[in-house]
């Protein structure tokens, strides 16, 4: 009797630690908008995600070179969909981690981060108490979304707009090859993929393709202007918007090679083009019919 009994406070503590566990895993949405105009799709699903009426959010606008104005501007367009509450910081590396800073993030449902510089927002918050609330934030159930720079950040490598190699600035990202296109650390919410926005718009396919065949272990995903992926917690995500996103998936190639002039060549690439409403899951790599 008595190993019957430790035996069942064991499986009940094992399954105490499951649920536990369940708990500090779950996550949050991740909308990621490919910069240019939000259209009203994309607007009104982020504020129906965060609550609605009783969503709060809060705008993270220092990836612009104008921060309060672009501040300003958000807070009224994310009113217009029926916002509960909407508020920004205005931060620099002397006031980030303040106490009246965290405790708007612990207050808040959603984050947005504004479009700009992305190199901006990573210098100002990797490694501060902030981006670990903004972190809880995400793991309780929290959204995350952003717009241009604000999509860059979201992946786990990021983007940066620079090139080592090329220097005409005239033709930026005229070459798919190796050790061109600069990537740092992002903030990391997908670690599936990298993000790269405004993509169709602005021809953006070489520099892309060149950094998914660096990292074939990533999935590239190039979203255009006036769209956005919507990354719901089982790592599925749906197109919004008025455009397309462009797949890139060298996970299963049979061959990545370079010629003597640095060029870039690779067998059985994979490209999806998706179109608004369509659902794709980043762990199969496959469009959900």
């Amino acid at each position: 009797m008595k190993f019957k009994i430790t035996f069942l406070t064991l499986i009940l503590v094992l399954i105490s630690c499951e649920n536990k566990s369940l708990i500090s895993e779950k996550t949050g949405h991740l909308m990621i908008i490919g910069g240019g105009e939000r259209t009203a799709e994309i607007m009104q699903a982020a504020v129906d995600i965060a609550g609605g009426p009783a969503s709060r959010f809060v705008i993270i606008p220092q990836a612009s070179s104008e921060p309060l104005e672009t501040a300003l501007y958000q807070q009224k367009d994310i009113l217009k969909y029926g916002a509960g509450a909407v508020s920004f910081l205005m931060l620099d590396s002397s006031n980030v981690d303040d106490q009246i800073n965290m405790e708007q993030i612990r207050n808040a449902t959603a984050i947005f981060f504004s479009g700009g510089d992305q190199s901006r927002l990573t210098r100002l918050l990797i490694g501060t108490e902030l981006l670990k609330e903004i972190n809880a934030l995400y793991k309780r159930g929290g959204l995350i979304s952003g717009t241009s720079a604000g999509a860059a950040i979201q992946s786990e490598k990021m983007i940066t707009g620079e090139e080592h190699l090329n220097k005409n600035t005239d033709r930026p990202y005229n070459t798919i090859a190796p050790n061109n296109i600069e990537t740092v650390q992002g903030f990391g919410w997908l670690t599936e993929a990298v993000i790269d926005q405004h993509h169709i718009k602005r021809r953006r396919n070489n520099r892309l393709i060149s950094v998914v065949l660096e990292h074939p272990e990533l999935l590239g995903i190039g979203i255009d202007e006036s769209t956005a992926i919507l990354v719901n917690p089982d790592r599925t995500f749906k197109v919004l918007g008025d455009a397309t996103v462009i797949i890139y998936d060298a996970r299963q190639t049979s061959d990545i090679r370079v010629d003597r002039l640095n060029n870039f060549a690779v067998d059985e690439m994979k490209v999806h083009l998706l179109m608004n409403g369509d659902r794709f899951s980043l762990t199969t790599g496959k469009r959900l019919l």
